[in-house]
């Protein structure tokens, strides 16, 4: 296990559960195209018999975001039941609110876990929630040109991997990993690098950078779009955001490229920038699509400015995850 990870564990603190006044289990019955629906009865039978735990379904989009609000007001833990995208929903409406975010992985990519719970064991179940500890984990924070604000738990790119999230999201008949590779081979092909200004404030220095980019992605954690560790050195606490940034090189290039980034071994090429970063400031001459947890969101343009908010999330921490 890595020290990172490790790190979180040896700091993880068991608070006591009547610190909060219950449970919220959100579902998104939409995610993993459509299979997370077949498990809402056998969540809703985990749960029975407990007066401080419900189960709430989500009817449309930005509905996830509504039910958790409400359950933050309450004082309540909401444990996100879906994928990345229906997490960062969550995050997004408890940010500031003070309650514990927990998570189920019923998605079909659930990157954000491969850093937080890298085996995959000891999250999976509801019981899970009501006996874990808590841990704070650092969130990324996006501030737009018209100064709205949105927050990352795992990851967010610029350019070929927003454009990459956007066909994933056109693809709804693919899911996973197979989804992700359509999608990068199919944006490959129209695509062009974006030219870019980035300032990268680090803990000892400034970085500029003005040129075209083929790839810029921040992570918070390690993997995004399944398999490809964009960050392979990410901490969730350690107060930073790894930047990644692939400069502008010949299509025929990408597949190698490609192989480096699933092994997590692209920060050794000359043709990669990566940093770890306190704040990055990116200014772009004109929109383009952004992705942020996997979630799409386009016509971003302008200045746009990236920070860390160490331990800025409260989560529950399941017993025995940390465990290898």
């Amino acid at each position: 296990m890595c020290a990172g990870i490790r790190r979180i564990f040896l700091h993880a603190t068991p608070f006591p559960m009547s610190l909060e006044t219950g449970y919220t289990f959100i579902v998104n019955p939409h995610a993993d195209k459509g299979r997370a629906a077949g498990r809402v009865s056998a969540l809703r039978r985990a749960v029975q018999g407990r007066a401080d735990a419900e189960v709430l379904s989500t009817v449309r989009a930005g509905h996830a975001g509504e039910l958790a609000a409400e359950a933050a007001r309450g004082g309540r833990a909401v444990i996100a039941c879906g994928g990345d995208g229906t997490l960062h929903e969550v995050l997004n409406a408890v940010m500031g609110a003070g309650s514990a975010v927990g998570v189920l992985p019923f998605g079909s990519a659930n990157d954000f876990l491969k850093t937080f719970v890298p085996a995959m064991s000891g999250g999976r179940s509801p019981e899970s929630q009501f006996s874990g500890g808590r841990i704070r984990v650092d969130v990324g924070r996006v501030e737009f040109s018209g100064g709205e604000q949105r927050h990352f738990l795992n990851s967010l790119g610029i350019g070929f991997t927003g454009r990459i999230a956007r066909a994933v999201r056109r693809a709804p008949w693919l899911r996973g990993e197979l989804a992700y590779a359509y999608a990068l081979f199919r944006v490959l092909i129209g695509y062009a690098p974006v030219k870019m200004h980035i300032q990268i404030t680090l803990p000892d220095r400034l970085v500029v950078l003005d040129e075209r980019v083929f790839a810029f992605s921040v992570g918070n954690g390690k993997v995004e779009g399944g398999k490809f560790q964009i960050a392979p050195e990410a901490d969730l606490r350690d107060g930073l955001l790894d930047v990644c940034i692939l400069r502008d090189v010949p299509k025929r290039e990408i597949p190698g490229l490609v192989l480096q980034y699933l092994r997590g071994v692209q920060s050794r090429d000359r043709r990669v920038y990566s940093y770890r970063a306190e704040r990055i400031d990116v200014s772009l001459d004109s929109p383009e699509v952004m992705h942020l947890d996997g979630e799409v969101y386009e016509g971003v343009g302008g200045k746009i400015t990236v920070a860390v908010l160490p331990e800025g999330l409260e989560m529950i921490a399941p017993r025995g995850m940390g465990e290898r």
